[in-house]
């Protein structure tokens, strides 16, 4: 079981997020809905995994992403983006994810997103 952060404005999507932690038997430790409260509660928590989308308000996910890479560059992170843009995704694992997720994903998708950054 791992600790579990979710970064992610839409409702929608962190419920799914939600149900494949439950399903995977991880633990969710905190949610943020735009990117300054996710460098806020991942400092504060300092989960495992943090589960982070590319677009959200007051600050993209990308520079989420940067901001947390500079500091603790032992973070797990994993990125969830509805854009397919390899630029977009390049530049996300240049600054240090370890993964990505695309959406729609399945429970699978995030459960093995997870297994593989924390192996």
């Amino acid at each position: 079981m791992a600790r579990i952060m979710i970064a992610e404005d839409s409702a929608a999507t962190r419920l799914v997020l939600k149900d494949s932690l439950h399903i995977g038997h991880h633990e969710l430790v905190a949610e943020a809905k735009d990117g300054a409260e996710a460098i806020e509660k991942f400092n504060s928590v300092h989960p495992d995994v943090l589960l982070l989308d590319i677009s959200m308000p007051k600050k993209d996910g990308v520079s989420v992403l940067h901001e947390i890479m500079s500091s603790d560059h032992e973070a797990k992170i994993i990125m969830i983006t509805a854009d397919e843009n390899f630029n977009t995704i390049h530049k996300s694992t240049a600054e240090g994810a370890q993964a990505y997720i695309i959406k729609p994903f399945s429970f699978t998708d995030v459960l093995n997103a997870i297994t593989m950054v924390l192996n």
